[in-house]
């Protein structure tokens, strides 16, 4: 266990302004790497500051030039040189993430929280005036990989009317998402289901399946830098091209859809391989603010045809 640090911050540093400077100097310095819930330093050191006094990070122009009391200081620096020293993203040192506004319980125990489904889910493609699913009518969900259990308890607000099934592989994973769904008080409209996959819903069909599956590849994942190693590996490691558990939801998700249903899943770069091994596929590419052909749709129809 890391020994809690014993220095005193400098003195210059009294303000929110002045730590947020601080870390962004220092993370720079140190080269940490991002992308496990903000997108770089400056994110990062404003989540880390304001998370841990207790301040809105989205609305944080008003408090910058608040200075902190003692403890304070204290608390966050020692929070700053423990992101440097540990390579610990911010998320696991405040023991939180967001997605689309919700805060979320996270630990070592999930993979920080982080989908290009949660934008997608609440834009106009499931909330516009022609959406690819009629959210209303949407009454069972599954949701493969649940992990925090994040996306299921976003689905709750979307499809209001559904239950959802949480899949996940590890025990760990379930207890962390069994706190987040006990936290929105949502116990009567999210089962957890541990298992491999399709395995413990048995022949139950859905209305919708979301999955945002492990879907690195081999390479990709010895080659980590020491913020991602932190999150457990199977959350990450797809198989060689990163696809071994995609190829698995589409070979069974056809079985556990309503005809009206449809599949949605996240598979990172792995575009141009599905394409090649499912030629006549028609994928729906989903593109979001910060990515293209990550995301696709299919009816149910087109997964029923492959089966």
């Amino acid at each position: 266990m890391a020994k809690a640090s014993t220095k005193i911050p400098p003195k210059e540093l009294a303000s929110v302004l002045d730590f947020v400077r601080y870390a962004v100097t220092r993370f720079a310095e140190a080269k940490l790497v991002f992308g496990q819930g903000t997108h770089d330093a400056i994110e990062e050191a404003i989540f880390l500051v304001t998370e841990s006094l207790g301040l809105p990070h989205d609305r944080v122009d008003s408090f910058l030039p608040a200075r902190l009391t003692a403890p304070e200081r204290k608390k966050v620096y020692d929070l700053i040189e423990k992101r440097v020293r540990l390579r610990v993203p911010a998320a696991y040192l405040l023991n939180c993430a967001y997605l689309q506004g919700h805060r979320f319980y996270v630990d070592k125990r999930v993979i920080v929280p982080r989908s290009y489904l949660s934008e997608l889910l609440y834009g106009e493609l499931f909330t516009g005036e022609q959406p690819l699913i009629d959210p209303g009518a949407v009454t069972s969900a599954l949701e493969l990989c649940t992990g925090s259990g994040c996306l299921a308890i976003l689905a709750c607000d979307i499809f209001p009317n559904a239950h959802i099934d949480a899949v996940d592989l590890s025990k760990d994973a379930l207890e962390v998402a069994e706190i987040n769904v006990a936290d929105y008080g949502l116990e009567d409209r999210v089962t957890l289901m541990k298992g491999d996959l399709f395995g413990p819903v048995g022949e139950t069909v859905y209305d919708i399946i979301l999955t945002n599956p492990p879907y690195v590849d081999a390479e990709a994942v010895a080659e980590f830098p020491p913020e991602f190693t932190k999150e457990p590996r199977m959350a990450h490691a797809g198989g060689t091209d990163g696809l071994d558990i995609v190829r698995r939801i589409l070979a069974e998700a056809g079985a556990h859809l309503n005809p009206d249903g449809g599949l949605l899943c996240e598979i990172g770069r792995g575009r141009d391989i599905l394409e090649q091994e499912y030629p006549t596929t028609e994928f729906l590419w989903l593109d979001t603010a910060e990515s293209s052909g990550e995301v696709f749709w299919l009816p149910a129809t087109a997964l029923q045809q492959n089966d």
